[in-house]
Formats: C-alpha cells, structure tokens, sequence
C-alpha cells in the first residue's frame, strides 16, 4: 500500500494517464471560428463616400465522422494509459513483495547465524572441558575457534546483507535509504495449491492490463484506418460577411451582405492512399504484436506455476523430513562427543550441515513465496485457489 501511493515513478505514469485523457475533448472540438474585420481609414473623413468596413466570420466544420473518429483515437489511447498505470501498479506490487521476502530471509539467516555462535560457544566450551581433562586434542579447541571466527564472518555479511534489503525498501517508497523499517514476522503464512494453469492461462488473458492496453491501442488503429478512408472525403468553411465597402447606389446597395462556402477538394488521392496502407500496416503490426504477447503470456503463467510448486514441494520436503533429520543428527553427534565415543570434526560438520540446511529451508520459503508473486503478476489478479486451507510455515 505504501509502495503504490508513494513511489514516484507511479505518479509519474499516472499524470501521463491523466495527460492522455485530456487529448479526448480536444480531438473532437471545432476549430476555434474566425473573424474578420477591415475597414477603409479615408473613408470616415471623406465627403464623397460613405464609412467603408467589413466584418466577417467563418467556420471550419471537417467531412461527418472525421470528429468522432479522432475521439475514438484519442479515448482509446488515454484507456491504453491507463491499463499501462495498472500494468505498473502489478510490476510494483511485485518489486514490494520480492523486496519484503528478501529483507524477511535476510532476518531468518541472521536468527541462525545468532543460534549457530551460541552452539558453536558451547561446543567450544565442551571441547575446552575434554581438553582439560585429557579427553581430546587441542585440536579440538581450535577447530571451535575457527568455526566462531567464520561464523561472525557470516554474521557481517549478513548486517550488510540487511541494510541493502532495507535501502530497496525505502527506494520503493520514496524515504531515505537508512529510514529504519520494522521488523519482520518470525513466520509467513503460506496458501494451498494455485488453480490449474488452463485456468490461470485464461484469467491472464482476460485479465492482464498489458494484454488489455494492446486491445485499447487495436482500437486506435482500427479507428486510425477508418479516419485516414475519410480524408478522401472534403472539409467545409463556411463564412459570411457584411462588406460596407460597396457604396449604397441604387445597383449595389442589396450586396453587402453575403455568405459563402469554402473546401478543400481531395484531387491528391495518392498521398491519401499511401496514408491509408500506413494506417493498416500499424494495425496489422499491433495485432501481431498483441497474438505474440498472448503466447508470452501464456509461457510465463505457465513457467511460474512450475516454479510454484517446485518451490512448494522443497518447502515440504525440508519441513517433514531434512531439517529433522539434520537436527537428530547434531544431537547425536554432541552425545557421542561428550561421551568420548565420537569426534569432533563429526560434531562441528553436523552442525554446519544443519544451518546450511536451515538456510536453504529459509530460502525455500521466501522463494516460494517469491514465486507466488511472480506468477500473481504472470496472471494478472490475486490467484485463484484450488485449496484454500492454510498452514504456517514457521521457524
């Protein structure tokens, strides 16, 4: 929400909106009408003749159908406009998500990077204790020394990790790149299964606001090929005047008043013709275009929705069986450890394997949600659900 009411591109795009829809009334208005005086400076102080003047005006009125047309041009192109504000609204609300998932990843990996120093401390301080007690070599203490030393590496990199996601936060709502951002949730809820992809197909193409702005510019073109057949056809001028500079005799006294008609007359038909292939070539090109976008369009639900639930499936597959198993792991190597049965490179190498894995979970999940929004967008629309129980993907 505050993506979409403050970023600046946004408002950009839609003052451009809003410019374009002005272009309506004054495509179907008149020309303004003109008038006309003039008069002759002499006559007013001669003797021999009356005041001469004129005044005149006259009105260009275009071949019937000509206004109407270029309306439809314009109002076709501000809809375009306007579908093109949504189809940046959509990209927006993707940049917002992927952004947030991002910073929300960011946060998980700095929570087990936190956890893992304060297993890795106490694996120091166990191996310290088996040293001390001839138990171990010293190796065993310096391996935790290392291990620490790489962790709060991570640790680093991950702060600067977090203050770039940040930065592209703030970036998307026009705040300083350092304004702080709350934080995180410590779980994200995850929906059932998206609706089949012929039907996602279908929605995208009802649906898209791309998909929808190409329709509205067919229509301009399709409206451009009738107006360019009407400039075959002649516009009027009509005027009239009242001319004082006929002198009131008995013959010329009845012809100062007068009206007249003027038109172009259309003998250049070729120019006209040439204008008119002009305008059915761009009408064919944007109805390529907009057959062309179709299959893009279908390519993209199509690949997102695979992405959808591969992503889901790995999220599964973490929860309910890796990263149980990993922990079993670990706490099998500490027994075994502190028991004297096991060492401890085994112990350190179980516990890296199981925050690599929590990692790669947190990943899974952001992805996934990530993905989601990518195919939202794909479609066009919040996705319709096949199933819509929930389940919350926790720590």
């Amino acid at each position: 929400h505050e993506v979409l009411t403050r970023n600046r591109s946004l408002q950009a795009m839609t003052s451009a909106w809003r410019a374009a829809a002005e272009k309506y009334p004054q495509a179907v208005a008149l020309d303004d009408p003109m008038f006309t005086a003039m008069t002759a400076p002499s006559s007013w102080s001669s003797d021999d003749v009356n005041a001469a003047y004129l005044l005149g005006g006259s009105q260009k009125i275009p071949w019937w159908g000509k206004r109407s047309l270029r309306g439809q041009v314009a109002r076709a192109e501000a809809n375009a406009a306007s579908m093109d504000v949504a189809d940046a609204r959509l990209a927006l609300t993707q940049a917002a998500h992927l952004a947030y998932f991002d910073y929300y990843l960011v946060h998980r990996q700095l929570e087990l990077t936190e956890a893992n120093l304060r297993s890795l401390d106490e694996f120091q301080v166990t191996a310290r204790r088996q040293y001390e007690a001839n138990l171990v070599m010293q190796q065993d203490v310096l391996q935790a020394e290392v291990e620490l030393a790489e962790g709060e590496r991570r640790r680093i990199e991950l702060e600067r990790m977090r203050r770039t996601s940040i930065a592209r936060l703030n970036t998307l709502v026009h705040r300083p790149p350092d304004t702080p951002v709350p934080p995180p949730p410590s779980s994200l809820v995850v929906e059932g299964t998206p609706a089949p992809p012929e039907l996602l197909r279908q929605v995208a193409q009802q649906q898209r606001p791309d998909l929808a702005s190409m329709r509205a510019k067919i229509q301009a073109e399709n409206a451009s090929v009738a107006l360019a057949y009407k400039e075959f056809y002649p516009d009027f001028e009509v005027m009239g005047r009242y001319d004082r500079f006929w002198q009131p005799t008995s013959t010329q006294g009845d012809l100062q008043g007068q009206f007249g008609v003027n038109m172009n007359v259309p003998i250049y038909l070729e120019k006209r013709r040439a204008a008119a292939r002009e305008a059915m070539y761009k009408l064919r090109r944007q109805r390529a275009e907009y057959e062309q976008r179709i299959d893009d369009v279908n390519q993209e639900v199509e690949s997102a929705y695979a992405q959808v639930v591969e992503m889901q499936a790995i999220v599964e597959l973490y929860a309910n069986r890796t990263l149980p198993a990993a922990e079993r792991n670990v706490t099998s190597a500490r027994n075994d450890y502190v028991a004297n049965r096991g060492d401890f490179l085994r112990l350190v190498s179980a516990q890296r394997q199981s925050l690599m894995l929590q990692e790669k979970y947190q990943e899974a999940v952001a992805g996934y949600l990530s993905r989601r929004a990518e195919l939202e967008r794909a479609v066009g629309v919040p996705l319709p659900m096949e199933l819509r129980a929930e389940s919350v993907l926790t720590d």
